[in-house]
């Protein structure tokens, strides 16, 4: 089985695999460490309160989705959610610990945008770095084989499964034969921003060629043009432009001001009602300027606790403070940025394309946000669906 991509997503899938039995080989774009997935930073939600289900959380995602999202992966995605908690933490994964309780159990769980119950699980902020490392060092622990700095430029079928051709930056072509196939490689968002002349928070890897791949090769898919902006992207200094400032800085106390220190929207309403909120603003001459002349409100980080702070957001902290500004004395300058590929090719339950043999999981899969995802079901949908994938490619691999 080969897996191509090493986010979250395929390092999950991987594992999966190779737990199943199958015979496992990796490749990825750039080294095994450069993903978006790692980058993520806000958290993983799952239903693990006191007052909170699996059922309410479905229900989040789907009116988030604005009820365009496949009920089936969501249902899926949620429902699997606690356990994919406990997978992650038996591979090492050490979330933020809540010791006061306050009906969370043992987690410190946050309110995120679109949600009703505190269900985000946080590892600081920095929840992606620590969750693929973890399921790295599992890939690099067993017996599967990794292929780093081999993009992916063509997939062909073979006679008993596909023939992948990667391409080494300093060599000839490489071809990999597989039975089954697991596509991980994630969005496009990198090239979109590229092209419109717009910041971004991805990796310069995210430019969708594996999507490209396949689409040529027959598959399905679906809502490709829904392309999600992360509401608060920095704005200044120049060295936080294109950050995705943690969204657990709202969850923590953070509302946006426009320019007379107004607030304009629910600060915690799901992304796209927030984005399109700043830019509503912004255009209506309520906004800010950077001193390089880009557009931007306030985000008033000032109200958020000092321990709370220090608990959930120390890098942010960290990155600011070294720019020369502290978020907790002072509000800073947001805007926008575009962050995500909501749709993707078209997936069953068990991951699988349209095409015969074909998985795919994470962010080049479609359906389980539908048109607009929430925030902390991104790196949850890669765990979810990467396990469910790698199991069943192995298994279709097996048959």
């Amino acid at each position: 089985m080969l897996v191509v991509g090493s986010g979250a997503s395929g390092l999950a899938a991987a594992v999966s695999a190779e737990r199943a039995g199958a015979r496992v080989g990796l490749v990825a774009k750039g080294s095994l460490q450069s993903c978006n997935s790692a980058k993520a930073q806000g958290g993983i939600q799952a239903a693990l309160g006191d007052d909170d289900t699996p059922e309410q959380h479905a229900e989040d995602v789907w009116a988030s989705s604005h009820e365009t999202a496949d009920r089936r992966l969501v249902t899926i995605l949620t429902s699997e959610a606690p356990e994919a908690i406990h997978w992650l933490e038996e591979l090492g994964v050490e979330f933020t610990r809540n010791a006061n309780g306050n009906g969370s159990g043992p987690y410190r769980l946050a309110r995120c945008g679109g949600a009703s119950r505190k269900r985000l699980l946080q590892v600081g902020d920095r929840t992606g770095h620590a969750i693929t490392s973890a399921v790295r060092d599992a890939i690099e622990a067993s017996s599967a084989t990794t292929f780093a700095q081999h993009p992916l430029v063509a997939l062909r079928p073979g006679k008993n499964g596909w023939i992948a051709t990667c391409r080494p930056k300093n060599g000839e072509d490489v071809e990999l034969v597989a039975t089954t196939v697991v596509l991980a490689a994630g969005g496009r968002c990198y090239r979109e921003a590229e092209e419109r002349g717009e910041l971004t928070t991805n990796h310069p890897g995210a430019t969708g060629e594996t999507t490209r791949i396949a689409l040529e090769l027959g598959a399905e898919a679906r809502d490709l043009d829904a392309l999600q902006y992360h509401p608060n992207g920095g704005s200044w200094p120049q060295t936080m432009q294109g950050y995705s400032i943690p969204e657990t800085t709202r969850a923590y106390g953070a509302v946006l001001l426009n320019a007379e220190h107004e607030e304009f929207t629910d600060s915690l309403a799901a992304r796209d009602a927030v984005s399109d909120a700043i830019f509503r603003e912004v255009e209506a001459g309520r906004g800010l300027e950077t001193p390089d002349g880009r557009p931007a409100v306030w985000l008033d980080t000032t109200r958020i606790p000092e321990r709370d702070a220090h608990i959930s957001l120390p890098y942010m902290l960290r990155r600011y403070r070294a720019a020369g500004i502290d978020p907790l004395a002072e509000p800073i300058l947001t805007y926008p940025v575009l962050h995500y590929q909501n749709g993707g090719l078209v997936i069953d339950e068990n991951g699988e394309t349209t095409l015969e043999g074909i998985f795919a999981c994470g962010e080049i899969a479609g359906g389980t946000h539908g048109r607009n995802r929430m925030m902390g079901n991104s790196l949850l949908e890669c765990t979810v669906f990467g396990r469910r994938a790698g199991k069943a490619a192995a298994e279709k691999g097996k048959g």
